[in-house]
């Protein structure tokens, strides 16, 4: 039985979040903890209650932690620290950048998160294919091996590796290795390299597809870089609110 923090702000309950809940739960049982954080000291009990609520129509085993308050990163690692996967809420994401500030929230929580970390959009849909951002790095080969430790009925859908690099040439990083690899654990796995700049254009590119996932080792560096400079992965977040799984040593 796989342990879940799912992590809500004020009263928002968190629908796309708790969707994909409901479908790792179609799986097999798990265990959900519901990590309540308010604003502005912000009243959380009617999200509260509908998380309860909502966990007990669908039989899902689930408890809310007492903490009350605005966002404190250190009890959000040590929660995430005894659990097998965060779930957050992309719309958390998109509130910040409403305000016209850096989004600490999720900044922290990327940085200091001791567990994979998958933000969903509130209007999740299933995924029909998959993309794992590689670059050459422990990190990506990270990403991609919790991934399938967690979710093993996804390892079934069509998967690519993609390699950005704005180099002419069409190699890939180890390629020979990461094929042997990636193909014990997905089914049906391809690999590409687009030519230019991740940082710039990767956002635009993967958004021209629909009901897929990314799976990225992207986020593991320093909380002030977060707000001076988005990785590719916060673009994605961003610009297409589709599903997307990070996770970092």
């Amino acid at each position: 039985m796989k342990q879940i923090l799912v992590v809500c702000s004020g009263n928002s309950f968190p629908q796309g979040a708790f969707n994909f809940l409901k479908t790792l739960q179609h799986e097999e049982p798990v265990s959900a903890t519901g990590l309540f954080f308010s604003h502005d000291n912000e009243d959380t009990a009617e999200g509260r209650t509908r998380f309860s609520e909502q966990c007990t129509h669908h039989h899902i085993l689930h408890n809310i932690l007492d903490h009350e308050g605005p966002w404190n990163k250190n009890i959000f690692a040590k929660e995430s620290r005894f659990s097998d996967l965060v779930l957050l809420s992309s719309q958390l994401f998109y509130a910040g950048l409403l305000q016209q500030q850096p989004n600490t929230f999720l900044s922290e929580a990327m940085h200091y998160t001791e567990s994979p970390v998958l933000v969903i959009p509130e209007d999740f849909s299933p995924s029909n294919h998959l993309f794992i951002a590689y670059d050459g790095t422990k990190e990506s080969l990270f990403a991609m091996k919790q991934f399938s430790y967690l979710f093993p009925h996804l390892t079934d859908l069509p998967t690519e590796v993609v390699y950005v690099n704005e180099e002419t040439t069409n190699g890939i990083p180890e390629l020979d290795h990461l094929r042997r690899y990636s193909r014990l654990h997905f089914s049906c796995m391809g690999f590409s390299k687009l030519h230019f700049k991740a940082a710039e254009y990767f956002a635009t590119w993967i958004g021209e597809r629909q009901h897929v996932m990314l799976i990225s080792g992207s986020y593991g560096r320093s909380p002030f870089s977060y707000a001076t400079t988005p990785s590719f992965a916060e673009e994605v977040i961003h610009d297409h609110r589709l599903p997307v799984f990070i996770a970092h040593p």
